[in-house]
């Protein structure tokens, strides 16, 4: 593939320092939470008795939790400044810790809320559950959306999670939408605290069609656009180790489309068996204006079928997502350790990343290094390091602890560290980087494990 991509000749200059948004993002979601609270807290009055305390909390559960599906939504968006900026993989873990907080506080807001109507007409839940249902407006789709919801979180349960396929996983997890869309109607038509009070009521609508408008414009409208201007097709497959493959894509007008290394796009391959699968898949050189490339490890079905695509192959592609990128660069040296297949981004970041650069690649076997000539190719021609970690005799792993790495880079302390591979590679690679000394905030890394 070094006929393909020709090295560039000069360095890109480094980029301005680029703060991560993530702080004032968060800090808005959580203001937005005291708001709901602070809603409650202005319409309701004294709270007297065991009744009012019960349905009071759960009236509260109920708008954290209408709030939360919202943000939950939201953050299933894909938009570019939390994508591009904070990162895929932590807006992921956002977006999986709001759907617990979701599901946690719509089982309190059921569970309050029909003790609290049990105690005040001294009947039984089970009672008060049925009359809720059948009789009060907009229930019927309300428990519908609220069935959905915990469908979701239990397939999504880390447990069961395991022993799905990622395929039914997905599609189970887009019923979220209906899930909201079959719960909102109640909250309006029985919330206290919109009944009669317009403001709240436009506030909590500008909320969802808000949700509603970035997911319409980034998850439908955004990608429709990309692939109609790029019009991208396989142009080539090519084995760079065992079970290793590269894929090339031809489109038009790539450079538009504003990928950088490091960065990774969601692939779907318009072929038999493919179709219905798409896969973030990192590129693995830096982007041309008529050529992308990425490079899949066969780990499963789709990722092992790869190897069989066909040139002319049409690719709906989505993004670029990712904030692995010379962005993140804070120091003039720069370490990039890679762990087998997580040599794709930090192939592309070697070639473009500015100062001073050494690569550390770890794998089981020299065969198994994955695009060892291009990285070797790239080291002459920019006077970098590439260092190999690979099996001793008899499989022995090789040692890659603090006092290894100081030995391998001795002013490791002074480097911005970029960190890819399996999630127990990368956990233990960062233990023993701070352990060196190495600061939390020159570490970065992201998981793809999506």
């Amino acid at each position: 593939m070094t006929t393909v991509y020709e090295r560039r000749r000069t360095a890109p200059a480094p980029p301005a320092p680029r703060r991560s948004p993530a702080a004032p993002v968060l800090a808005a979601l959580w203001g937005g939470a005291a708001a709901v609270v602070a809603l409650w807290w202005h319409d309701t009055g004294s709270v007297v008795g065991a009744a009012g305390w019960l349905t009071g909390a759960g009236r509260i559960a109920g708008l954290l939790c209408g709030y939360a599906c919202a943000v939950l939504v939201a953050l299933m968006a894909r938009v570019p400044l939390l994508e591009q900026r904070i990162g895929s993989d932590r807006v992921a873990r956002w977006h999986a810790r709001a759907g617990r907080y979701t599901v946690c506080l719509l089982v309190a807001h059921v569970l309050l809320v029909l003790f609290g109507y049990a105690a005040q007409d001294r009947s039984s839940v089970v009672h008060e559950a049925v009359t809720v249902v059948l009789d009060y407006p907009e229930m019927l789709k309300a428990t519908a959306g609220t069935v959905v919801l915990f469908a979701v979180g239990l397939v999504s349960a880390r447990a069961v999670r395991r022993r799905v396929g990622h395929e039914f996983w997905y599609y189970v997890h887009l019923l979220t939408y209906a899930a909201v869309f079959l719960a909102f109607g109640h909250q309006l038509a029985l919330g206290s605290d919109f009944v009669g009070n317009g403001p709240a009521r436009a506030a909590w609508y500008a909320l969802y069609l808000g949700a509603a408008a970035l997911v319409g414009w980034f998850r439908v409208l955004a990608p429709v656009r990309l692939n109609l201007r790029h019009r991208l097709r396989v142009d080539s497959v090519h084995r760079e180790a065992p079970g290793v493959y590269s894929v090339v894509v031809r489109g038009r007008r790539l450079d538009e489309m504003g990928a950088r290394p490091g960065q990774f796009l969601r692939w779907r391959f318009l072929t038999d068996g493919m179709r219905g699968t798409s896969t973030p898949y990192s590129l693995s050189a830096p982007p041309r204006p008529d050529l992308l490339r990425i490079t899949v490890k066969a780990l499963g079905d789709h990722s092992a079928a790869v190897a069989l695509l066909r040139p002319g192959t049409r690719v709906w592609a989505e993004g670029p997502y990712g904030a692995l990128t010379a962005d993140r660069r804070t120091a003039h040296k720069s370490l990039l350790i890679a762990g087998g297949v997580g040599i794709t981004p930090l192939r592309a970041l070697f070639e473009t990343l500015p100062g001073e650069v050494t690569l550390l690649y770890r794998a089981r076997t020299a065969e198994d290094l994955a695009l060892g000539a291009e990285l070797e190719a790239v080291a002459r021609w920019r006077g970098a390091k590439v260092l190999y970690a690979l099996n001793g005799p008899h499989g022995r792993r090789p040692d890659l602890t603090a006092a290894a790495l100081r030995d391998a880079v001795p002013d490791l302390a002074s480097h911005d560290v970029y960190l890819c591979g399996p999630h127990g590679f990368a956990q233990d690679v960062y233990e023993a980087l701070r352990a060196a000394g190495v600061a939390d905030r020159r570490i970065h890394h992201e998981s793809f494990e999506l």
